[in-house]
């Protein structure tokens, strides 16, 4: 029978580099204690790397340089967002940048969400929670929601060919069709957007 540490280290494995988690992502397979224990082991032996107290990941390695990348911020604020049990949504200039949209990388970066209002350290960065109103957030679910904070930050006269271009390299043909549909019943340009997008999903 494979132990409870073994099946922590094999789950962290499956997720690869890059991806942020802590303890409360493990709580299926061990106590908390076991996987406090675990991670900090884990840690210590370079194997994977604390970002902030409570908050892991699997650094990603620089193949020219040979050394760690800086953490990844949306899996960082996604991880977080998974331990207090907050919905959150990329904001504006963040969504925008994550999609390709944009390689502007905003000062701040904004997360909206059904929590409270907090900043976030993260290495040399820091993550924004702002609280939003439910009404706000009432829909917008992955990809869905980067793509509509994208296009009310670009507005309508910031979307051309190459935008459009972009978002349907980035949607599956399913994500084009919920995007169309859930669309429908909000700004008439967002909609219009969306149908561009979606036109080669059939």
């Amino acid at each position: 029978m494979k132990t409870k540490g073994y099946q922590i280290v094999t789950r962290i494995e499956r997720l690869g580099p890059g991806k942020a988690f802590s303890a409360k992502d493990f709580l299926d397979l061990a106590s908390r204690t076991m996987i406090d224990v675990t991670l900090a082991k884990l840690a210590q032996s370079g194997q994977i790397r604390r970002v902030r107290r409570g908050l892991y990941d699997v650094p990603k390695i620089n193949p020219a340089l040979g050394g760690k990348l800086s953490p990844d911020i949306d899996e960082a604020a996604r991880a977080i967002a998974r331990r207090q049990r907050w919905k959150i949504v990329p904001e504006g200039t963040w969504a925008a940048n994550l999609l390709g949209l944009s390689t502007q990388v905003p000062s701040k970066i904004v997360y909206l969400t059904d929590g409270p209002n907090k900043e976030v350290p993260i290495g040399r960065r820091t993550i924004q929670f702002k609280h939003a109103r439910p009404k706000a957030l009432a829909g917008l679910d992955g990809k869905f929601a980067l793509v509509v904070q994208a296009l009310r930050h670009l507005g309508k006269e910031g979307v051309g060919a190459r935008e459009i271009e972009t978002l349907r390299a980035a949607l599956s043909p399913t994500e084009k069709r919920k995007l169309v549909r859930d669309t429908r019943f909000g700004a008439d340009w967002i909609y219009d957007v969306a149908k561009k997008i979606a036109e080669k999903a059939a």
